[in-house]
């Protein structure tokens, strides 16, 4: 099935950002989202900033001759006033940050973010490249470098654009095994950065994402991870508006800590639901935090037959290292979802791998996991069963409103794939680590084979 459902979303919608002095103040300015096209009448998906900080998303219909600044202050004022956790789980994540007193007030002092490092890979994608990297060049962090990981590359065309258009900018670094887990750890082996930084070529960066994403490593010695909130830049088709009504890469705009010494009341299956901590089109480690815990997991990560989950591995190893890991909403990025209906289904099945594929890692690289693991197993079931069901009923015109609203539901097609995905997961991961066996044994003789002949 290469086509939407009847049922799918059919419109598309403007997004926008929308800047508020105060919660009930008057608007400072509304624009597109950066790289977008220009508003038009018609349904508006706009972040609410207040006072520049990233506080809820709305939706405005906004008609023809109506002012879409004043459509969507009102709905933005009304949002906001009525905000406030509004359930028990949303009452501990907004409270948790409270929990650290000490780290919330130096990291009000203005602490001075660590040197960083931001590494992007990619893989024969030099336009949507271009357009992240010069998001990331613009950055009001006050020390970082840039690193471009070509991974696998099959044309020399992200070769030819960062040492053009972007030399003395962009460290340019080739890593001809696939697997974006092995870019990632090359990228890293590669950075002079006390904190690594990684983001997707797919996205745009806000100017002030990457001061947001490592200021909390000054003021946390504890912190291992820091991720943030990604929006989307475009809602144009009928896949794009889809998976953001079912959430779509966004974890809300509650700041939260989670640490290992103090696991979440609300979250019984901590820390192995580790898609709640964040993605990694937005995640930021400290880097003596990620080599204690051993780095990415190489037979992880879209690129080998596991699919993905070379993120979620990565965060729960450093929970498992005794690290914190914290989620910052004024981190943002907007990124460019897939377009088309098969991507959407290509996802479905890659996040069921990844999933499935990142628990099996854990076990197999951490088996003094495995009894944790077991004893949340029922619990983790059910909620496989739930996370993969045909989710929320079709509502007239529904579009994405707050985080997560699910005005669309979810397709039976796509929670099949999810389903078959976690059964492919292990097998997915057990073959990406066979053939990474192959490839360090090849690599070994003939790196013995070159030291044979520069000796003769």
């Amino acid at each position: 099935m290469s086509s939407p459902p009847p049922h799918a979303p059919t419109r598309s919608l403007s997004v926008a950002e929308l800047d508020l002095a105060a919660p009930d103040g008057p608007v400072l300015a509304l624009r597109p989202a950066p790289g977008g096209p220009a508003l038009v009448p018609g349904d508006v998906y706009a972040l609410v900033r207040v006072d520049g900080r990233p506080a809820a998303t709305v939706l405005g219909a906004v008609a023809e001759g109506d002012d879409p600044a004043e459509v969507l202050a009102a709905l933005a004022r009304e949002r906001l006033a009525s905000a406030g956790p509004r359930t028990e789980a949303e009452r501990l994540a907004a409270a948790r940050p409270l929990a650290r007193p000490d780290l919330l007030a130096r990291a009000r002092k203005g602490l001075t973010p660590p040197r960083t490092s931001v590494v992007v890979a990619t893989r024969e994608r030099p336009e949507q490249l271009a357009r992240a990297l010069d998001s990331l060049l613009a950055q009001d962090h006050p020390d970082h470098e840039l690193i471009v990981v070509d991974n696998a590359p099959r044309t020399t065309h992200t070769h030819d654009l960062v040492r053009g258009k972007y030399a003395d900018r962009v460290r340019y670094v080739r890593e001809d095994t696939p697997g974006l887990a092995v870019a990632h750890n090359t990228g890293a082996a590669a950075a002079e950065g006390e904190v690594l930084a990684f983001t997707d070529d797919d996205v745009i960066a806000d100017p002030h994402w990457l001061s947001a994403l490592t200021e909390p490593f000054a003021a946390d010695p504890g912190l291992g991870c820091v991720t943030g909130l990604i929006l989307p830049a475009r809602l144009s088709t009928p896949a794009q508006v889809l998976l953001e009504s079912h959430g779509g890469f966004a974890k809300g705009f509650a700041p939260r800590l989670y640490d290992p010494a103090e696991p979440p009341a609300d979250e019984p299956l901590f820390p192995f639901t580790a898609g709640s901590f964040g993605s990694g089109a937005n995640m930021a480690f400290r880097a003596g935090a990620l080599k204690e815990a051993g780095g990415f997991d190489p037979a992880t990560g879209t690129g080998t037959p596991a699919r993905g989950g070379d993120d979620l591995y990565a965060f729960v190893a450093v929970l498992s290292a005794g690290f914190r890991l914290r989620y910052t909403p004024e981190a943002l990025v907007w990124h460019h979802h897939r377009e088309t209906w098969q991507d959407l289904r290509n996802q479905a099945y890659g996040y069921g791998a990844g999933l499935t594929a990142y628990l099996t890692a854990t076990l197999v690289r951490r088996p003094r996991t495995l009894p944790a693991l077991l004893s949340r197993l029922p619990r983790g079931l059910a909620y496989a069963r739930t996370m993969t069901a045909q989710r929320g009923e079709a509502a007239e015109g529904g579009v994405p409103g707050e985080h997560g609203s699910q005005h669309h539901p979810w397709p039976r097609s796509l929670s099949r794939l999810e389903r078959r995905g976690m059964l492919y997961g292990p097998i997915g991961y057990v073959k990406a680590r066979a053939k990474a066996r192959v490839q360090d044994r090849a690599q070994a003789r003939a790196q013995a084979g070159s030291r044979k002949a520069a000796a003769r």
